[in-house]
C-alpha cells in the first residue's frame, strides 16, 4: 500500500503523468555499468571516477564490468541485448560511431539499440612515441617514417577504435605508411608502447599522461585544433604542418532501447550532478579529461553526427573488418 502511495505521489510532482511503481522505486539493487574495453584505458578512468559516487546518489552499488575485445563491440552487443529496465548501462566512445559503417555485421545497431542518457566529457589523443626513436616532432617523426615505409608499428586500442582512426587520418593526410597494431584496449595499447614492443601510438590523455609525466614515453602533439590545457607544452598536430588535422575522443552513457523515460530523465540529471562534484572533476582533471554533460537528445544528435562523419572517412580509406 505504501508503495502504491509512493508511485501517486510521483505522479502528482510530475503533472499527473502517470508512473509506474517499479519505476518509481528505481533503482532497488546493483546496477551494471558495461565497459567495452579492459581496465586501464580512458573509458575505464572516467566510469571508475564516477561509479561510487552515481552510486551514492542512487542508493546502490554501481558494478562496473569490463568487457574488452572485438573491437568494442563485445561489450556494445551485450549491452544491447540486455533488459530495458535501467539496471544495465553502457559507456560508448567513439570508436563506435566509427564500427557503424567499418564492420560489415554487427550483432547490434549504436542508432537503434541503445537510447542516449548523457554525453560526458571528451579528451584529446596524444601522439607519443618511445623514447627510443630519436622523432622529437611532428616534422621529424613524418620524415622517419618516411625513410622507413613500413617499418614503424603504430599501436591502438583496437581495430576501428577511436585511436586508430586517428593513426589512419594522420597518415592518409601526410602519406606516410606505419604497420597499425591493434590491441585490446588503451592500456595494453600504452603497456606496448612503455616496452618498445610498439615505438609509435595514438592514445588518449588518460591512457598516456602518467607515462608522459614519468619519461617513459614522448609525446609529440595533440589532436586537437587547440592545444589541451592539460598538456599545454605539446603543439597541435595542425600547428605542427599537418594543417586542419583535428580529431578527439569522447565518451557518452548509453541504456538499451526501451528503457522508460522517467528512469533516463533521471540518470541524466544524476549524471551532471555526479560529474559537477569537486573530488569526482579533480579526479579527472588528473588524467586529462574535459567534462561535458548534455540532455539525452543532444547526445542523439551528436552520435548521428558523429556516424556520418567516421562513415566518410572509412569510406574514403577503403578500410573494413568482416
Amino acid at each position: 500500500m505504501k508503495a502504491v502511495w509512493s508511485a501517486w505521489l510521483v505522479c502528482l510532482i510530475c503533472g499527473f503523468a502517470w508512473v509506474s511503481p517499479v519505476v518509481a522505486q528505481y533503482p532497488t539493487r546493483p546496477i551494471r555499468f558495461i565497459l567495452p574495453f579492459p581496465p586501464g584505458g580512458g573509458t575505464d578512468t572516467m566510469a571508475r571516477a564516477m561509479a561510487d559516487r552515481f552510486g551514492e546518489a542512487l542508493g546502490q552499488q554501481i558494478v562496473v564490468d569490463n568487457r574488452g575485445g572485438g573491437g568494442a563491440n563485445i561489450g556494445a552487443e551485450l549491452a544491447a541485448n540486455a533488459p530495458a529496465d535501467g539496471y544495465t548501462w553502457f559507456m560508448m566512445t567513439v570508436t563506435h560511431t566509427v564500427n557503424a559503417t567499418l564492420y560489415k555485421k554487427l550483432g547490434y545497431t549504436l542508432a537503434k539499440d541503445f537510447a542516449p542518457v548523457s554525453h560526458l566529457g571528451s579528451t584529446a589523443y596524444v601522439v607519443v612515441v618511445h623514447p627510443s626513436i630519436p622523432a622529437k616532432s611532428i616534422k621529424e617523426l613524418i620524415a622517419l617514417a618516411k625513410a622507413q615505409p613500413g617499418e614503424l608499428r603504430h599501436s591502438s586500442s583496437g581495430t576501428g577504435s577511436g585511436p586508430h582512426l586517428a593513426g589512419e587520418l594522420f597518415k592518409s593526410m601526410t602519406g606516410i605508411t606505419m604497420l597499425h597494431v591493434p590491441y585490446r584496449g588503451g592500456g595494453p595499447s600504452v603497456v606496448a608502447l612503455v616496452s618498445g614492443e610498439s615505438k609509435v601510438g595514438f592514445t588518449t590523455t588518460p591512457s598516456c599522461i602518467g607515462q608522459l609525466k614519468a619519461g617513459r614515453l614522448r609525446g609529440l602533439a595533440v589532436s586537437t585544433e587547440q592545444r589541451s590545457p592539460y598538456l599545454p607544452e605539446l603543439p597541435t598536430v595542425s600547428e605542427s604542418g599537418v594543417t586542419g588535422y583535428d580529431t578527439s575522443a569522447w565518451y557518452g552513457l548509453l541504456v538499451p532501447t526501451g528503457t522508460p523515460k522517467a528512469i533516463i530523465n533521471r540518470l541524466n540529471a544524476e549524471s551532471a550532478k555526479v560529474l559537477a562534484l569537486p573530488d569526482v572533476k579533480a579526479r579527472l582533471d588528473i588524467t586529462g579529461m574535459v567534462v561535458q554533460t548534455s540532455t539525452p537528445e543532444e547526445l542523439r544528435k551528436k552520435m548521428h553526427a558523429e556516424i556520418a562523419k567516421w562513415g566518410k572517412v572509412v569510406r574514403a580509406l577503403n578500410l573494413s573488418v568482416e
